[in-house]
């Protein structure tokens, strides 16, 4: 065994000590002598114990140690620790910036225990309430995290977003330059509208597309090389890009066929016959179907409704009428509850906003008491005075406890207008557990809308195993709405369920779970997702009119 291995061990064991809180005096004597041996002139594996325990900065007890490693290649101590340490905080140890001490309080003071949870915890603010955290950490820990994930090649449809506005704009400047009359457009994953893109692709369609591409210049950050029929490049964030050049005749052929699901694109093209065309539309009308939009292009059922003309007229925006499951200094938040209700109301020109800050239970994000809860109503109540006709609905984010009960007793739960249940807390569970843990709280006669039911957080946390058919039937049986949570690293319910959802008439809800007044657009990738879902507006339960959902509360609340 080299020295340098030996060195990372002790340097590991010492790092799990602080994490767990042992003397300090014996992580510096192991810290030190980690440095010490890493720099040794001469191999500790031909050395003898007692001639390791000699040299200085050693002694017995670490002496020990190296012997041990040396003889059995392991040290037990080291694997006692790391059996008591979650995987998600072993990886933070590998994230630049944050030492064993602030990760303690990571994960004993927030209760987080792996990346995604930590990098929703900067997204919300709440790592600046910890001791020893400023804004300026949770932003290094935050980029940190995000160069952690980009390293693996996947990339949030929210990211790539911003590669997208950046690099559509460079290329439309330049083709003004070499071919105004050149058509440009955004393929593939992205404008499926998929919530995790592998790769940016973009096509240009020129009268003389050989001669434009070797006209094509290197972009800030951004430089293209040739790739067989397409050229490549890469983000300075690591995400993948590639761009076809193609004549322009042929633009909407290759527009449809790097758009879709390859099995769409076949099927389709069987039908209309491949062929240059002079739009998408053009290509479903020879085919005999409904236009079906790119984020529905996804080889399930959109063929078969386009036939038979049954496609979803798919939700909008502009549908929305209000924002339900919003969070407020209350709890976790970062503007108070009347600064997150006006500008609902006068920046998105909603016509009302339900607050939903977090329960007792959640004492990571300041749940509300019982006293507290009657203090922000009594609050809301003088505010909805203020802002008529505007309405601030009463909810709250009621932790589903590990039985399935909600968290307040009855008396505080029915003095909600709604009352959204989430999980968060003990992911671990098996499918049988975590599903009945859920239909209980679904049965609670105050639970209003399930909140993203999986708790999932996209590229670093997947969803605890559930039996979704059965959560979403139990949704049926008890009218609870089902959130679809617009929080880019959510976007949970997930889209490939809402179709089923539908079916069983349940109602869903496009919620951005928002913590300060940004928070509020993150619900148009919620649209985005609900629409790649086949959600229409009259199946949306906040595009229902400020009367129509206070008696749709109030009928819910009646039959309890």
């Amino acid at each position: 065994m080299e020295n340098k291995t030996i060195a990372r061990s002790l340097k590991l064991l010492a790092q799990l000590l602080e994490l767990h809180g042992e003397n300090p005096f014996k992580i510096k004597s192991i810290a030190n002598a980690y440095f010490k041996i890493d720099k040794l002139p001469f191999a500790l594996e031909n050395k003898t114990s007692e001639e390791i325990e000699a040299i200085p900065g050693i002694g017995k007890s670490l002496s020990a140690k190296i012997t041990e490693l040396l003889s059995t290649g392991h040290l037990q101590e080291l694997e006692n620790l790391l059996a008591l340490t979650p995987e998600g905080v072993m990886e933070m140890l590998q994230i630049k910036g944050i030492g064993p001490k602030k990760i303690a309080i990571i994960w004993h003071v927030l209760g987080i225990e792996n990346l995604g949870e930590l990098y929703y915890a900067c997204n919300e603010n709440r790592l600046i309430e910890a001791k020893g955290f400023g804004l300026k950490t949770q932003e290094e820990i935050k980029k940190a995290i995000e160069f952690k994930i980009a390293a693996n090649g996947k990339f949030l449809y929210a990211q790539v977003s911003h590669i997208v506005v950046d690099l559509r704009a460079s290329l439309s400047d330049w083709l003004v330059g070499v071919d105004k009359n050149a058509q440009l457009g955004v393929v593939g994953e992205y404008r499926r509208c998929c919530e995790i893109v592998d790769e940016l692709e973009i096509i240009i369609g020129a009268e003389h597309s050989e001669n434009l591409a070797h006209l094509l210049p290197n972009f800030e950050q951004i430089s293209f090389v040739p790739d067989n029929d397409f050229f490549t490049a890469t983000s300075p964030a690591g995400l993948k890009i590639k761009l076809y050049v193609v004549e322009k005749a042929a633009f909407y052929l290759n527009y449809f066929k790097y758009t879709g699901n390859a099995e769409h694109v076949e099927q389709v093209l069987k039908m209309a016959g491949e062929q240059n065309f002079n739009s998408e539309e053009e290509i479903y009308e020879l085919a005999k179907l409904d236009f079906i939009v790119p984020e529905l292009r996804e080889n399930l059922d959109e063929i078969e409704l386009a036939k038979t003309q049954k496609l979803p007229k798919l939700i909008e925006y502009k549908d929305l009428r209000g924002s339900l499951h919003n969070h407020s200094t209350w709890s976790d938040g970062v503007h108070t509850l009347e600064e997150m209700a006006v500008f609902c109301k006068d920046n998105l020109k909603m016509d009302y906003f339900g607050i939903c800050d977090h329960s007792k239970v959640a004492v990571y994000a300041k749940g509300l008491s019982i006293e507290l809860v009657l203090a922000q109503q009594k609050e809301i109540d003088e505010l909805n005075k203020k802002l008529l006709p505007f309405k601030i609905f009463k909810g709250i984010e009621s932790d589903i406890l590990n039985d399935g009960s909600l968290d307040y007793p009855e008396e505080i739960l029915k003095t909600f207008d709604f009352v959204v249940a989430s999980v968060h807390s003990n992911w671990r569970m098996d499918e049988e557990k975590a599903t009945a843990r859920l239909i209980k709280a679904i049965e609670n006669p105050y639970t209003t809308i399930l909140g993203h039911p999986t708790g999932r957080l996209l590229l670093s946390r997947p969803g605890y195993p559930i039996d979704f058919k059965k959560v979403i039937d139990a949704c049926a049986a008890n009218k609870v709405v089902i959130e679809i949570n617009a929080n880019p690293l959510r976007l949970d319910l997930d889209w490939r369920w809402h179709r089923y959802a539908l079916e069983k008439g349940v109602l869903l809800s496009i919620n951005p779970d928002a913590h300060r007044t940004e928070g509020f657009y993150d619900m148009n990738y919620g649209i985005l997702a609900a629409r790649k879902g086949g959600l229409s507006a009259d199946k949306c339960l906040n595009t229902f009119s400020s009367d129509e959902i206070s008696s749709y509360f109030l009928t819910k609340k009646n039959n309890n």
